[in-house]
């Protein structure tokens, strides 16, 4: 097996984020949000994702869209819970793991991390805002 290096561009962003959502889409836990729910189109998903991703770690730039807008009508559609976020989170990790380690690698975890908390928060939570 290779030995793993850390996330140092784009393409490596492309790897992981497609390895991860290969996972998501067969996951028992929140497999169903992508595959059900709102039936996304990976082709057109992913680069979308890549963009955000480089944006999140590189600061490209590329990313222009509004992740909270889109989360908040998933769970108008079927309810997230903590469980999922938890769930999310942990696949996201052990993807990146599997795949990668250095510096960069647990950079987009802490702001994995980040992102999911803040979107927990703000969904479940919604007057805590108001």
């Amino acid at each position: 097996m290779d030995k793993k290096h850390d996330i140092r561009n784009r393409a490596d962003i492309e790897s992981l984020i497609t390895r991860f959502y290969d996972y998501v889409q067969v996951d028992p836990v929140i497999g169903h949000f992508f595959t059900e729910v709102v039936k996304v189109n990976f082709q057109k998903h992913l680069p979308v994702m890549f963009d955000f991703w480089e944006n999140i770690l590189f600061y490209s730039g590329n990313y222009n869209g509004n992740p909270m807008a889109v989360h908040k009508h998933l769970h108008s559609l079927h309810p997230l819970t903590k469980e999922d976020f938890e769930h999310w989170l942990k696949l996201f990790k052990a993807t990146a793991h599997e795949h990668f380690e250095g510096p960069n690698t647990e950079l987009i975890i802490q702001r994995a991390m980040s992102i999911a908390t803040t979107m927990e928060i703000k969904l479940l939570h919604p007057s805590s805002f108001s």
